[in-house]
């Protein structure tokens, strides 16, 4: 190894990509760098407000009950064993975290609060601040990054992978003195998270441009799940963006989601899918943008839910007394780059972890909460892997529709998923236009939310074939146009690479399932119990 590379490059400052640091500084003693185009604490995960979702010792809780919660808003595409992988191992996570100095909330007997969330069948879920857990986590995993990292890259854009020999090598990245450099690496973890700024509404921060998924589609690795977007049904409707979240977690203590006539018309606790759907088929009977979530009955708001009680007087409204305007948002991108069990993609060298990969533990639709806690598991495990020895995937988790492994009979039954169906993208190419002379920021900023508003519109929550092609449309020539070295120009080259997958899957999925709702194909079909990979 050249004595300048690193063992370990993380490109993202999540909680997957923060875990995975520290193990491998701390307990294997590599030489690790991390390398994020804003500043460390910036990660989507900070804007999680809902907690971890884990069995901890001593709850009147099961794993299995965990596993099945899961795989049943899954929808059919978890891969079992990820689930179990996941529920497994996310406890002793948690404990880390714990120790590592993440302060979650206690009751008066110092034991842990648990909240329930939607399609959770009981409390499981540990928070910090009632609504500022992706915080929390933050904090504690930063400031241990800090202390042990060789290199912190802040501010510094990847551009793409190196690849070389057929083995991700690191990156070329764009720094903030506007130089482009090479950061090599003997392995590549992405934990660059997902592509919620593809859509206009969005709980996401504006850096959710899909950065690791479309290095990774352009570098050929294996993709898959891209079209399941899930979208957070009690996003405030308000004008500013991201919107705020107001977290399932209410609805767990009892707040009711109502129409504008005061009618009730979902079952709150159902998953996000079924009340995202819910909530736009009222809005579109009744002409209306947005629903009302009624939290006028719960006891203690401000205290049990202090930093949106004052995000809420911010605005003007009072939860004790309005109701809150809401409607769905895009807030996960439940497919990506494909791993294994261990984190490896399909080319050697180069790991995912977070919402960046797809190792099959969401399938069609994410459980609350268990983002974080996914990121926890998988992160360090791949950190294991690379110590072991391990170069390339092996058939475990999604990696099994890539090597062509199909899932077992008894498996089908509770979530497998046969094999995958292979496709891939034909290139766009770029727009016959003066590279001398870049397109000014304002030109840029109306692309993208051009790219925005058109996906919002036509691969929301909603979609059928006609929308899917005036969708792709705008998409190709939007892509075409992002030639651009700017990091803007390179952002929206990315939300149009990964919006082009998302569309061109959603139109080969012909039926409805999870997050992904097909208007003209509204029933599920057994023979599309499989993925579609990108490869």
């Amino acid at each position: 190894m050249n004595p300048t590379e690193l063992d370990l490059l993380v490109l993202g400052s999540g909680v997957a990509g923060l875990s995975a640091a520290v193990r491998a500084a701390e307990t294997h003693k590599m030489r690790v760098g991390v390398l994020t185009k804003g500043e460390l604490p910036q990660a989507t995960t900070r804007w999680a407000q809902g907690g971890v979702a884990a069995v901890l010792h001593g709850d009147p809780d099961s794993t299995d009950l965990h596993l099945a919660d899961t795989l049943a808003a899954g929808a059919g595409l978890c891969d079992v064993e990820a689930v179990r992988v996941l529920v497994d191992e996310g406890p002793h996570r948690v404990e880390e975290l714990i120790a590592m100095g993440a302060i979650f909330d206690r009751d008066m007997h110092g034991k842990l609060e648990l909240a329930r969330e939607g399609g959770h069948t009981l409390p499981r879920i540990v928070h910090a601040g009632g609504s500022a857990t992706g915080a929390e986590v933050e904090r504690a995993l930063v400031e241990a990054v800090q202390a042990t990292m060789a290199v912190i890259h802040e501010h510094a854009f990847a551009l793409e992978l190196i690849v070389e020999s057929q083995r991700c090598r690191g990156v070329t990245a764009l720094f903030a003195d506007g130089t482009v450099h090479e950061v090599r690496a003997t392995n590549v973890l992405l934990t660059t998270g997902g592509a919620g700024q593809m859509y206009s509404v969005t709980t996401n921060p504006f850096e959710a441009t899909g950065d690791g998924i479309a290095m990774a589609l352009r570098a050929g690795v294996a993709v898959t799940d891209i079209e399941f977007i899930q979208f957070h049904p009690t996003a405030l409707s308000v004008e500013t963006m991201p919107r705020p979240l107001l977290t399932e977690a209410l609805r767990g203590h009892g707040a009711l989601l109502r129409d504008s006539t005061g009618e009730r018309f979902v079952d709150e606790m159902a998953p996000r899918d079924v009340v995202s759907r819910a909530e736009i088929r009222r809005m579109v009977e009744l002409g209306d943008n947005h629903v009302y979530l009624d939290a006028t009955g719960l006891d203690g708001f401000n205290e049990r839910f202090p930093n949106i009680a004052k995000e809420l007087r911010e605005l003007g409204l009072d939860p004790g007394k309005d109701l809150l305007p809401v409607a769905p948002a895009a807030h996960y991108t439940c497919g990506g780059i494909v791993t294994d069990l261990r984190g490896a993609s399909s080319l050697p060298g180069l790991w995912a972890a977070g919402e960046v990969s797809c190792s099959g533990v969401h399938g069609a639709n994410r459980l609350a909460s268990n983002s974080l806690l996914e990121g926890m598991v998988f992160g360090p495990k791949a950190v294991e892997a690379i110590e072991d020895g391990v170069s390339g995937p092996e058939a475990s988790g999604a990696m099994r529709s890539v090597l062509g492994v199909d899932g077992d009979g008894p498996d089908r039954g509770a979530g497998g998923v046969i094999g995958g169906m292979m496709t891939h993208l034909e290139p766009v190419e770029p727009a016959d236009i003066d590279l001398s002379a870049q397109r000014t920021p304002d030109a840029v900023g109306d692309s993208r939310s051009h790219l925005q508003h058109t996906m919002t519109m036509n691969a929301g929550v909603l979609r059928d074939r006609d929308s899917l092609e005036a969708a792709t449309k705008v998409v190709d020539k939007e892509l075409a146009l992002a030639v651009g070295n700017s990091v803007a120009d390179c952002e929206m080259r990315n939300l149009a690479t990964v919006a082009r997958a998302t569309v061109a899957a959603a139109l080969k999925r012909e039926e409805s399932r999870g997050a992904h709702t097909r208007e003209d194909f509204t029933e599920t079909r057994e023979e599309l119990a499989r993925r579609i990979v990108f490869i």
